[in-house]
């Protein structure tokens, strides 16, 4: 009995001594820093209230989200151990205000300014996923539909749906938050645009 005794201790005190499972880390991500190629000529020829561009509420949320198209791309899964620096919207709201403030020669203006401006931009960010078309195959895909308004008409100039996609390097979080990052910059720079063109048609 006292062997049986003293060798159940051992194993009690050999399963102390090696303490806990290392859990892995949490991975934080945002867009990286601004592209030197970023600072845009003054295209915009008006002054632009931005709002905080709006997302459903399965994107309100650090999350970085996934889909596995080649099994049920209705349904979502998240990276436990990767995650956003807040939510995709407000990441793409961010750069996107830097830009246009950049881009327009009358300033961006945010609604808590409390000052008027020419023209008015509302973004509905309505897809930030990573879509997976096999299992060793992904894309990042960011879709948002733009309205621009102008303030002193109180009429719609345009309205547009912008989707972009870009290949991820790997099949993972990392791939995936790369691949979508990129996709962000593009659709700023593509609403940037669109922007400025709609604006020069309006004051013609």
């Amino acid at each position: 009995m006292k062997t049986l005794f003293w060798m159940i201790a051992a194993l009690l005190l050999a399963g102390c001594s090696a303490g806990p499972t290392t859990r892995e880390a949490l991975l934080t991500y945002d867009f990286g820093p601004i592209r030197e190629d970023a600072s845009a000529a003054k295209t915009i020829k008006a002054s632009v209230l931005m709002h905080g561009v709006s997302a459903p509420a399965w994107l309100d949320s650090p999350a970085v989200i996934y889909r596995l198209a080649y099994q049920d791309v209705s349904r979502q899964y998240v990276y436990a151990n990767s995650r956003w620096a807040t939510q995709p919207g407000a990441l793409i709201g961010q750069r996107l205000r830097g830009r246009l403030a950049a881009a327009s020669e009358g300033g961006m203006i945010v609604g808590a300014d409390g000052a008027r401006a020419d023209y008015s931009l509302r973004v509905e960010l309505e897809m930030f996923s990573q879509i997976f078309d096999a299992a060793d195959r992904s894309r990042g895909v960011a879709v948002a539909r733009a309205s621009l308004v102008n303030t002193v008409k109180r009429t719609l100039v345009a309205q547009r749906t912008f989707t972009i996609e870009k290949p991820a390097a790997s099949a993972d979080a990392e791939g995936g938050v790369r691949a979508l990052a990129a996709a962000g910059d593009e659709l700023i720079d593509s609403i940037v645009a669109w922007t400025a063109v709609g604006i020069a048609q309006g004051v013609k």
